[in-house]
């Protein structure tokens, strides 16, 4: 299955490692940004660096009947768009 990755990282830990091609969309800019996130391609994969924070951007967006899965931390959501 293909993905559109938002990593919902801070800018800094997205530019430490990330998946490639992903999108960094801080968790706290995602309700600002929510027009720009509902018009990407879906399925949508959130990941951050452990799963919390793509869990809280995962359950928004379901909520607003989006496509989207929490890939958990970003380098397990760089293997399972990679495999």
């Amino acid at each position: 299955m293909k993905y559109t990755v938002v990593d919902v990282r801070t800018k800094e830990e997205f530019a430490g490692g990330n998946v490639a091609g992903s999108i960094n969309i801080p968790l706290q800019e995602i309700a600002q940004r929510e027009a720009e996130i509902m018009a990407l391609e879906t399925p949508i994969l959130f990941c951050c660096a452990s799963g919390g924070r793509s869990g809280q951007a995962t359950a928004f967006f379901q909520g607003k009947d989006l496509e989207c899965e929490n890939g958990g931390g970003w380098m397990e959501a760089n293997a399972k768009v990679n495999s």
